[in-house]
């Protein structure tokens, strides 16, 4: 009996996949011929001078990952057992998590229209809402906690586009609640001229291998404040005192960054910029071929707004769309081994965080329903796109 062949199948197109721009090499070849194949060292303190350079923030600190980052910054923050956390509810659920860590309340905050970010006035409504104890959860059931203000405030840069920081920094003045700045997707990006990272008491990074640069793993806590960073330094290097022997005062975690990882980032720096160039190219390219077609529609930047466009993102109405849904555009492009996501799932929507308060505009859920992320690696080849395009036209076009 003959066998059949099959057909092979085309190479897969990922969604946001490491992109290397030569320098690397370079930099971790320095940490080989000193062999400080060890955590901390030369390329650490070079990539965290990078950073602060890059987004004018005085003091940075090289983790082990963005979560890191934001679960240091609560420790910072003072945020204790019990307390109320604000957070961005159409978030990766990072943001979210070390909030549980510490065993605080996540209080999630829907979006506003305009940016897809923290809406300034359903995070009032939450700051009136914790200090009153009038809560209720995603289902609308009230619940019952005891009345105290919010600790801490975690907003996000979603995708690379800046959140309202004027309005969200205003409030959080008023209020006097720290600002725990989530740019983790949104190196690169400005408000008028002022790099995202850099508006909040303590900014956080991501350098994950689907991040605009990426150290394999890796993230970095942003502050003006020397001690803030300091400190973060020292519990990430599992707070070991200063004494000739090991000893500890305090409870610390394995947080720090490696030399070797710290040398691919010193590389991927050296091509930030034109990454950031690449994925606003890879919107143009998809604006192109889809704005005219009815029912999606594209997040435009605000007046003073510069995102890096990490993730190309749509909605799908189908409503206006001739029946055509997110899912039937991302099926589409499943089957020819192309890779593309629906939106972030909203926090108060994940089981793990059910029953915890939600302040609702009703924009994330929409956001979820409708949404995609289209592949936006700064990697993508003209094949790629080519190949891309005859799927979408495919589709409904």
């Amino acid at each position: 009996m003959q066998a059949v062949m099959s057909e092979p199948s085309p190479k897969k197109i990922y969604l946001s996949s490491p992109h290397m721009g030569g320098m690397e090499e370079a930099f971790v070849k320095e940490v080989f011929e000193s062999n400080w194949i060890a955590p901390l060292g030369p390329q650490v303190d070079g990539f965290e001078q990078d950073l602060q350079q890059f987004t004018g923030m005085v003091h940075a600190a090289a983790l082990s990952s963005g979560t890191a980052a934001i679960h240091l910054g609560l420790i910072l923050s003072g945020v204790k057992p019990g307390d109320f956390v604000l957070c961005q509810d159409l978030t990766f659920s990072a943001t979210a998590n070390p909030i549980r860590y510490l065993d605080a309340i996540p209080v999630f905050v829907d979006s506003e229209a305009d940016t897809w970010n923290m809406c300034p006035r359903a995070m009032e409504a939450a700051i009136k809402g914790c200090m009153s104890g009038k809560l209720q959860n995603g289902e609308g059931e009230p619940i019952n906690m005891q009345a105290r203000k919010p600790r801490a405030i975690i907003p996000v840069h979603l995708y690379g586009m800046p959140a309202n920081m004027q309005d969200i920094l205003a409030l959080a003045e008023r209020y006097s609640i720290p600002v725990i700045e989530d740019a983790a997707e949104a190196l690169g990006s400005y408000i008028n001229g002022k790099p995202c990272g850099s508006f909040g008491r303590l900014g956080v990074l991501s350098f994950n291998g689907n991040k605009i640069i990426t150290t394999s793993g890796g993230g970095a806590l942003l502050s003006n404040e020397e001690e803030l960073i300091q400190k973060a330094r020292f519990l990430a290097t599992q707070a070991r005192d200063p004494a000739p022997h090991y000893q500890h005062s305090e409870i610390g975690y394995n947080y720090r960054m490696s030399n070797v990882l710290a040398a691919i980032g010193r590389g991927q720096m050296k091509v930030l910029e034109e990454r950031i160039r690449q994925r606003r190219s890879n919107y143009d390219f998809y604006q192109q071929i889809l704005s005219k077609r009815p029912g999606i529609s594209f997040l435009p930047e605000p007046e003073g707004n510069f995102s890096n466009r990490w993730l190309t993102t749509i909605l799908v109405d189908p409503s206006k769309s001739r029946g055509i849904t997110r899912e039937t555009i991302r099926l589409a492009l499943e089957k020819e081994n192309i890779e593309a996501r629906p939106l972030w799932k909203p926090m108060h929507r994940q089981p793990v965080f059910r029953g915890f308060p939600f302040f609702s505009t009703g924009v994330s859920q929409r956001l979820f329903d409708q949404g995609l992320c289209l592949p936006s690696g700064s990697n993508l080849s003209t094949e790629d796109r080519s190949r891309i395009e005859k799927v979408l036209k495919r589709v409904g076009g």
